[in-house]
């Protein structure tokens, strides 16, 4: 007996990461509030969780997420070369706490961000922002806020990249890269 699959995604051309993160910011602003805190999961979603908490002006500081030792996969994957420090700079204690990524694919990486917000303390509230959704998730994991969802191949791979402006000024772009 087959394992019943999700609706059908949007396959629409790859949208604008800028217009999709204008979007976001629209979907969360509703919802802002002196308790509510960003954290984004290294690379792609710090630098969307970044742009966020500008565009929001929250006043809890920003947090950034390194989910590399909370894998379900640690043991088959090994450490991953680019490993950055986590920086929680706020109370976990009583938060609401928005986790942000760039991408939402299988749930995992989500699940270990979760595993390790769990060390800090324990929130109030938990709620997930992506830009993109792009299908075939293995756990039951699912974004409050998306700006966009598409069906995505398991061998497609989509990337977010950052490029660079004056200051703190930066662009982001989607691609599709060869997996």
């Amino acid at each position: 007996m087959s394992m019943p699959t999700n609706p059908p995604l949007k396959t629409a051309p790859l949208p604008d990461a800028e217009t999709l993160l204008a979007a976001l910011a629209a979907q969360i602003k509703p919802y802002a509030s002196p308790h509510m805190a960003l954290v984004g999961i290294h690379t792609g979603g710090v630098w969307v969780a970044e742009r966020l908490h500008a565009a929001l002006g929250l006043a809890m500081p920003l947090g950034s997420i390194d989910v590399s030792f909370y894998r379900d996969d640690y043991s088959q994957r090994g450490l991953h070369p680019g490993v950055k420090a986590s920086s929680i700079p706020f109370d976990v204690n009583g938060a609401h706490i928005v986790i942000v990524d760039d991408v939402l694919y299988t749930g995992r990486t989500t699940r270990a961000a979760m595993n390790e917000l769990f060390d800090y303390g324990r929130p109030a509230r938990i709620d997930l922002a992506v830009l993109v959704d792009r299908g075939g998730r293995e756990l039951p994991i699912s974004p409050r806020f998306c700006s966009h969802a598409m069906e995505l191949p398991a061998s497609g791979n989509l990337q977010l990249e950052r490029v660079e402006g004056t200051g703190k000024d930066f662009k982001l772009l989607l691609r599709l890269a060869d997996a």
